[in-house]
């Protein structure tokens, strides 16, 4: 069993941010995958670039910046990850105390 320091249970709820590059296939174009983050992880996300099909045929390619605290990030990693998405671009938290 790992045991987790206070130091590390403290960090877990300290704010912070990162920065990904998302691609979400065509056949989650009907998915609400951006608004799950924020209503079911809790982070902030800024939009800061997006290349969409007016179609809905082809990928959709998204630059977001996500907010929020050390666990939330983590949480909403976890999800994108789940769902098989590729994500680049994940940084070490870019920044504490925003």
């Amino acid at each position: 069993m790992e045991l987790i320091s206070d130091t590390e249970v403290l960090g877990a709820d300290r704010p912070t941010q990162t920065r990904i590059r998302l691609r979400i296939p065509k056949q989650y174009n009907q998915e609400p995958i951006i608004s799950r983050l924020v209503s079911d992880h809790g982070v902030t996300v800024n939009i800061a670039a997006a290349l969409l099909g007016s179609n809905g045929r082809d990928d959709g390619w998204f630059d977001l910046e996500l907010r929020g605290s050390s666990r939330q990030i983590q949480s909403a990693l976890t999800y994108l990850d789940e769902m098989d998405l590729e994500i680049w671009g994940e940084s070490n938290r870019e920044e504490d105390g925003w």
